[in-house]
């Protein structure tokens, strides 16, 4: 077991993924021609990828990063057990960053997480304080494996709940919130649209853009932290942090923020049928991340490639060419899928995935596939009982519910169309026996070229 310097969390070490972007040659994570770029043209390269949103001074913001390494932070809010696709922006822009030479702090938000930015929907619900708890530990877990914690530029862990817990109400008031005009406060979007609305807001989410600034201003004070990125849409509660610090040490600092990435269409992205596109393996499959990448319409994979990949330019390009000459091929959505799944959950599971992924349709062997792998790539299609050294072909894919009746399902049999785990059955009396099992205890039966699904006992 290996323990992590900045987390003290342990983890196996088939289980570490390494941050993506140092080695392949493929992979030129801020280069605008294949190189790794300095900290002049990292504006540039993330402007070039779709990363950049808004900033409060761009020319300032560009004399900084060139003038010598900045110290930069991102704050995630355990409001949940995982991070998700729209935190996936945030933690490769982190990255972007640290490549080129700055020192990233990524900040736990134990203290903001109990209480959680204001939503249109309404007020949330505040959970139990040890829930938070254990909801900040794994997104401790989760963002170690984007950011390199050693090294000659390791990346810092923060948690606001360190300087917010032992603060006093009057502290708090006296210190912080004399810095503070009702009048801004209330102007904010969501703030202005939460009390115009049924559900009004209450002083709790109200106060959540001061916290938020003082997580801004410590950081300024106990690192030197002068940027701070984030989505556009928090983008009055950035500034919350700029203003704080300007009033009370006199200085300047910056904001940096990504846009909200939606699809070619203008619709938005990352929706699945079980919700949002979660990062821990826990709450949604490797298997199925890697499907929902895979999945990406020809008209968005170009815009994908840059936001959520190191690819080079040149490795774009060829991609880009790809889809307009050989869409058929979806080279470039297997690129991005991979690419995407490697960095969120490594490369032994993404491999994994891409030999379940061939297996399902005959391009590799089924048996050499795990249990866990196996039941990823089968957990969506249809499923059947049947009984081994009973059942027989034919009762298999009625029980699945692949054919209607066993008329039809000897009709398949006898046009080649009944396949057992990958192999073609011409006798529609074949039983099913123990042996063609699969690992936990599953057969996968097939009618046509694409038309799966299992039966187990």
């Amino acid at each position: 077991m290996r323990t992590s310097p900045r987390t003290g969390r342990a983890w196996p070490a088939e289980d570490r993924v390494e941050p993506v972007g140092l080695t392949d040659t493929n992979r030129a994570p801020l280069g605008a021609h294949g190189r790794k770029a300095d900290v002049n043209d990292i504006l540039e390269e993330l402007r070039w990828r779709g990363l950049i949103a808004q900033s409060t001074d761009e020319s300032a913001l560009a004399d900084a990063l060139a003038s010598g390494p900045v110290t930069y932070y991102c704050g995630f809010d355990p409001t949940g057990p995982s991070l998700h696709h729209g935190h996936l922006v945030q933690l490769v822009l982190l990255r972007h960053l640290q490549l080129a030479g700055h020192r990233a702090l990524a900040l736990v938000g134990g203290a903001t997480g109990m209480i959680g930015d204001p939503q249109m929907s309404g007020e949330r619900t505040l959970n139990d304080k040890a829930l938070v708890g254990q909801w900040s530990d794994r997104l401790k877990s989760q963002i170690s494996r984007f950011l390199d914690f050693e090294g000659d530029n390791p990346a810092t862990m923060v948690n606001n709940l360190d300087w917010t817990a032992p603060l006093t109400a009057i502290d708090f008031l006296r210190d912080i919130g004399k810095h503070y005009r009702l009048g801004t406060m209330l102007s904010k979007d969501t703030v202005a649209r939460r009390l115009n609305s049924d559900v009004g807001i209450s002083f709790t989410e109200f106060s959540y853009q001061i916290l938020q600034g003082m997580d801004f201003l410590e950081l300024h004070r106990r690192q030197g932290c002068t940027l701070q990125t984030g989505g556009n849409d928090q983008w009055g509660n950035l500034l919350s942090g700029v203003e704080l610090i300007r009033k009370v040490e006199g200085e300047s600092v910056h904001v940096l923020t990504t846009p909200l990435i939606t699809k070619a269409d203008g619709t938005k992205f990352g929706k699945t049928e079980g919700g949002a596109v979660w990062l821990a393996p826990d709450m949604m499959s490797p298997y199925a991340f890697f499907q929902f990448w895979l999945n990406t319409d020809d008209a968005d994979v170009s815009g994908y490639l840059k936001v959520f990949t190191f690819l080079s330019r040149e490795r774009i390009g060829e991609l880009e060419e790809s889809v307009a000459a050989r869409p058929a091929a979806r080279e470039a959505q297997r690129e991005l899928a991979r690419e995407v799944s490697t960095m969120v959950h490594g490369r032994e599971a993404t491999a994994r995935v891409e030999a379940a992924s061939a297996a399902l349709f005959g391009r590799g062997d089924l048996h050499e596939l795990d249990e866990r792998t196996l039941a990823d790539a089968v957990a969506e299609v249809p499923r059947g009982q049947v009984t081994p050294g009973e059942s027989t072909i034919v009762d298999a894919l009625v029980a699945t519910g692949l054919v209607n009746g066993r008329n039809a399902a000897r009709r398949t049999v006898a046009e080649g169309g009944a396949y057992l785990n990958n192999v073609k059955v011409t006798d529609d009396e074949r039983v099913l026996s123990e042996a063609d099992l699969l690992a936990g205890g599953v057969a996968l039966i097939r009618r046509g070229r694409r038309t799966l699904a299992v039966v187990h006992t």
